[in-house]
C-alpha cells in the first residue's frame, strides 16, 4: 500500500477530532504503542482506545487544529497541534499545544504515536 503519511496523519485527526472510535480503531496496529510526557506509555489498540476514550469523556468539548502536518519518510509524519477543552467535572480549561510524531507500517496503520507537550498539562 503506498500512502502520503502527512494525508493519512489529516484522516486520523478527523476521526479523533469527530469522536469516531471505530474510525479510530481502525487507525491502529494491534501492538500500537503511544508515548507522551503528559499521558505516559501505552501499549496495544484497546489500551490507546480505552485512554483516548477515557480522555474524552473528561474533555467533550475538545477542539483541535493542526499548525503543521509534514511527511519525513515514507512511514513518518509529523504534526503540530494546539488544543483547547473544558474538563467535564470542574470547569477548568486545558490548554495543550504539541507536537506528534506517528509512524506507520507499510498497511498504513498507526504503529507509533511519540507525543510531545510543550508544557505541562
Amino acid at each position: 500500500m503506498t500512502f502520503d503519511p502527512a494525508e493519512r496523519i489529516e484522516r486520523f485527526h478527523e476521526a479523533v477530532n469527530g469522536m469516531d472510535f471505530e474510525a479510530m480503531e481502525k487507525f491502529f496496529a494491534k501492538d500500537a504503542t503511544y508515548v507522551s510526557n503528559g499521558v505516559g506509555s501505552l501499549s496495544g489498540r484497546e489500551e490507546i482506545l480505552s485512554a483516548i476514550r477515557l480522555y474524552f469523556e473528561a474533555y467533550p468539548d475538545q477542539t483541535a487544529v493542526n499548525t503543521l502536518v509534514e511527511t519525513l519518510t515514507p512511514l513518518t509524519g509529523r504534526a503540530v497541534w494546539s488544543v483547547r477543552a473544558t474538563h467535564s467535572r470542574t470547569g477548568k480549561p486545558l490548554v495543550r499545544e504539541g507536537e506528534e510524531t506517528i509512524t506507520f507500517n507499510e498497511d498504513g496503520e498507526v504503529i507509533s504515536v511519540d507525543v510531545t507537550d510543550y508544557q505541562a498539562f
